[in-house]
C-alpha cells in the first residue's frame, strides 16, 4: 500500500500570510491525490493567520505555532514533525493545481533518489485570471546538475520550493534548511537537494501558480541581511555545483548567475557586489545581458545598466 500510494508531508511554513493561506490550503483539500499530511507551522504571526487556520477542520491538517524565528527554522520543524516517505515544501502562498501531487507521486514512484519537478507560471496583485504558464522551464526527465545548468542559461533559475516533490531519503543524505538564510533561502537549499538525487523527473500536468507583485514579501527585502542572505545563498549553492563538476559549462553558468546576482542588487552594498564580481572574475567571467524592458531597456542604452539601477534605486522604480 505504502509503495503504490505513498504518504506525501507537505510542509507549510507561514508568517502573516492571513491574507493568502486560505487559499493555498484550499489547493490542498482540493488535490485529486488523499493520502497526504499538512504541517503549518505558524512562525509567530501577528496578523489573522491563526484565525483563518482555525476555520480548517481537516484531520490530515495540523497546526504547530511558535515564536518567529524565520522561514527556514519553520520549515525545518515542520520536516521534523512529518512522517511521509515524499516531502513538498510549500510557501503560504502557494496554489497548485488538483492533481499537482498525483502527477508528481506517479513520476517519483518506487524511486528513493528521483526528484519530481513541476510546471509553473505567475499571476499578479492577487488576481488568478493573470496567471500565465511560463514556457522556458524544463520539461524533460534529466540529471541534476544538466538541470541546474540548463535553468541558468540566459535566466534566472527558479528554485521555488513547491516545485519539488522529494523523496525523505534524499533530504536525509542533504539535509534541511540553513536557518542562517532569509532572502533567496530556497536557491542554497534546493541546489543542495538535487545534487544529492540521481535523476529529476519532469511532471507535466502538475501546475504550480506562483504568486508575484507582494511588497512585503521575503523576495522584496533589500536590507542588508537579506541581500547578505542572497549572496551567500547563491554564492554557496553554486559552490556545490562546482564540487559536483568544475566543467566549463559549470563555471559559464555560475558565473552567469553571479551576474545576473549583480544586476538585481546594484548598487546597494557595494562591498557585497565587490565579492560577487570578484568571484565572477575568477571563473572567467559573464556575458550574462542586464534584464531590461522598458524605459529600463532605453536607459541601459543611453547611460549603461550601472547608472541604469542607481536611477532606479534613487527613485525606487
Amino acid at each position: 500500500m505504502e509503495k503504490s500510494n505513498p504518504l506525501v508531508s507537505i510542509c507549510m511554513p507561514a508568517y502573516n500570510a492571513g491574507k493568502y493561506i486560505g487559499e493555498a490550503v484550499r489547493s490542498i483539500l482540493e488535490q485529486t491525490y488523499t493520502n497526504w499530511e499538512l504541517i503549518i507551522i505558524n512562525d509567530g504571526s501577528t496578523d489573522d493567520t491563526a484565525v483563518v487556520l482555525n476555520r480548517f477542520t481537516d484531520p490530515r491538517i495540523s497546526i504547530h505555532q511558535q515564536k518567529n524565528s524565520g522561514q527556514c527554522a519553520a520549515a525545518n520543524k515542520a520536516f521534523n514533525l512529518s512522517k511521509g516517505r515524499l516531502i513538498k515544501f510549500m510557501d503560504a502562498d502557494d496554489m497548485i493545481t488538483p492533481g499537482y501531487i498525483a502527477e508528481q507521486v506517479k513520476r517519483v514512484g518506487n524511486s528513493e533518489d528521483a526528484v519530481a519537478s513541476a510546471a509553473w507560471g505567475r499571476f499578479y496583485n492577487d488576481d488568478i485570471g493573470t496567471f500565465k504558464l511560463n514556457e522556458e522551464f524544463i520539461k524533460e526527465d534529466c540529471k541534476p546538475i544538466d538541470w541546474l545548468v540548463s535553468s541558468m542559461d540566459g535566466k534566472q533559475a527558479m528554485m521555488q520550493c513547491a516545485l519539488w516533490l522529494i523523496p525523505r531519503a534524499v533530504l536525509e543524505k542533504s539535509g534541511l534548511w540553513d536557518e542562517r538564510l532569509s532572502l533567496v533561502n530556497d536557491f542554497e537549499f534546493i541546489t543542495r537537494v538535487l545534487l544529492q538525487a540521481n535523476e529529476i523527473r519532469f511532471a507535466q500536468n502538475a501546475v504550480l501558480y506562483y504568486r508575484s507583485g507582494i511588497g512585503n514579501s521575503l523576495s522584496a527585502l533589500t536590507s542588508r541581511r537579506g541581500i547578505e542572505s542572497a549572496f551567500t545563498s547563491i554564492y554557496e549553492g553554486t559552490a556545490y555545483m562546482l564540487l559536483y563538476e568544475n566543467s566549463p559549462r559549470v563555471r559559464t553558468a555560475v558565473a552567469d548567475c553571479l551576474q545576473n546576482f549583480v544586476y538585481a542588487y546594484y548598487p546597494h552594498y557595494p562591498d557585497i557586489m565587490n565579492k560577487a564580481q570578484q568571484r565572477i572574475n575568477e571563473l572567467g567571467g559573464s556575458k550574462a545581458r542586464f534584464p531590461a524592458g522598458g524605459y529600463t531597456k532605453l536607459l541601459n542604452q543611453i547611460i549603461g545598466w550601472k547608472l541604469t539601477q542607481k536611477f532606479k534605486a534613487l527613485f525606487g522604480r
